[in-house]
């Protein structure tokens, strides 16, 4: 799940900062059937699938997070299309790499549909990777109020042709043992210099031996730039088609410096690890709080992929909070998209897939754990559950990477990546470090 570009909501919940393609509801209950040689508008998607398979590679997030989602989809498609769904389970390290290579190398190892994060989403459509999908948009459910943000990350840069579909969004929240905090004498923090003594305190009182306040991966950027934004810092600014890395920036390292003492001395681990795995260390019990997705709360307690029941009375969410009382810190607001390679081997079929993966149906379970990719269904996400709320009260306020097709290259070089786990390792200092950064940022993003 990542984010090109995601704007204030006008349609739905106040409080998401994200829009609808347009006010209005298209959705159906099921998605309709179109043949393998039907016409105009259900050409590109196909229910010839009999005897055939298809390869849909999607993240662990959804193995996790929702599997029941993804049963439901693949069971729905296979009574309807007669095909069987091969699920290849992938994470988001060099995952864009892997997708490269499989398209270059052609044949039967293509993917049938992948999921891509939607800050990478324009990079794949620029290199002619993905099938051309705008004959079917109406073919998908709610296509009239999908997020504006994931529309035009899957679309061209003219926004004349649909290349990917939206699959869901979310953003970043502090998840934490309440029943330590409530041992520890500690309420929700409601301002940033709160949330950092409170780790001493919940160590010292927490009640767990060899407690980590909070588990702070050393290479998480999408928590570690939040920082940097709310000391009102950033990436990169484009002038006139110029990129200049602006980390080194006295703001953005004043964010990077505040999230380089949280994880010093809150995390006794982690330094060169990123956040793909935190959500099953909390569920061991000696972690007191992350900094996750708001869906990720669910994983901790849950009796598969690593969760821990036992927590289930135990866990909750807030906004991390900003620098005073009443604001938050801005979060990373991601997204998903689901997309068909251009010589997949049952294109046809992945896109029917796609289809029911994202339809009303689906959508509307995704909604109990994940922002959905329409706004239609925005309320019923923020009533699922008091951390859903959460989640989109925190998503008022938002931040957004350089808006830029070249910016896949910068996350598949782990240029942040690097930046952060030099500062957590004591390798290099604050300042050298996002020099080193804003250098290869500007080099990259230049290149074009």
């Amino acid at each position: 799940m990542k984010s090109k570009k995601l704007v204030a909501a006008v349609c739905a919940s106040a409080t998401l900062a994200l829009t609808a393609s347009a006010c209005s509801s298209s959705s159906t209950t099921s998605p309709t059937s179109t043949g393998s040689s039907g016409a105009g508008s259900s050409s590109v998607l196909s229910t010839d699938g009999k005897g055939k398979t298809i390869n849909v590679w999607i993240m662990t997030d959804a193995q996790k997070g929702w599997p029941d989602v993804v049963n439901s989809a693949v069971t729905r498609f296979e009574a309807a299309t007669g095909a069987k769904v091969d699920i290849n389970w992938t994470t988001w390290s060099g995952y864009t790499t892997k997708i490269e290579a499989a398209i270059k190398a052609g044949g039967s190892g293509v993917p049938d549909v992948v999921e891509v994060g939607d800050t990478d989403t324009a990079s794949f459509i620029a290199n002619g990777e993905f099938a051309d999908l705008t004959s079917g948009k109406s073919q998908f459910d709610n296509s009239s109020t999908w997020l504006s943000g994931l529309t035009e990350s899957s679309e061209s840069a003219d926004g004349s042709k649909l290349y990917a579909i939206p699959y869901y969004a979310g953003d970043r929240v502090a998840i934490y043992r309440t029943d330590l905090f409530k041992k520890a004498g500690l309420s929700v923090p409601t301002t940033l210099a709160d949330l950092e003594s409170d780790a001493a305190t919940l160590k010292a009182k927490g009640g767990v031996a060899n407690l980590t306040p909070y588990y702070v991966p050393g290479k998480d950027w999408y928590v570690a730039l939040s920082f940097v934004f709310g000391a009102g810092g950033g990436i990169a600014t484009d002038n006139g088609g110029t990129w200049t890395g602006t980390l080194e920036s006295a703001a953005s390292e004043q964010g990077l410096a505040t999230w380089a003492k949280l994880e010093a001395d809150s995390s006794v681990a982690g330094q060169t690890k990123d956040e793909t795995d935190q959500d099953a260390i909390m569920a061991q019990g000696n972690s007191g709080l992350i900094f996750g997705a708001g869906w990720e709360a669910g994983s901790v307690t849950a009796a598969t992929g690593g969760g821990n029941p036992k927590l289930a009375n135990d866990i909750a969410t807030f906004p991390i909070p900003g620098t005073t009382a009443g604001t938050v810190t801005p979060t990373f607001l991601g997204g998903s998209d689901l997309a068909v390679p251009a010589n997949a081997p049952e294109a046809g079929l992945g896109a029917e897939f796609i289809k029911y993966y994202t339809d009303t149906t689906s959508e509307t379970m995704l909604a109990k754990y994940a922002m959905p990719n329409n706004t239609t269904l925005m309320s019923t996400f923020d009533a699922a559950s008091p951390g859903n709320a959460v989640a989109g009260a925190a998503a008022a306020s938002s931040w957004f990477v350089p808006n830029t097709p070249a910016w896949s290259n910068v996350e598949s070089q782990n240029i942040l990546q690097n930046m952060l786990e030099s500062i957590a390792t004591g390798k290099s200092t604050v300042d050298a470090a996002a020099k080193s950064a804003d250098q290869q940022i500007a080099q990259i993003l230049n290149a074009g």
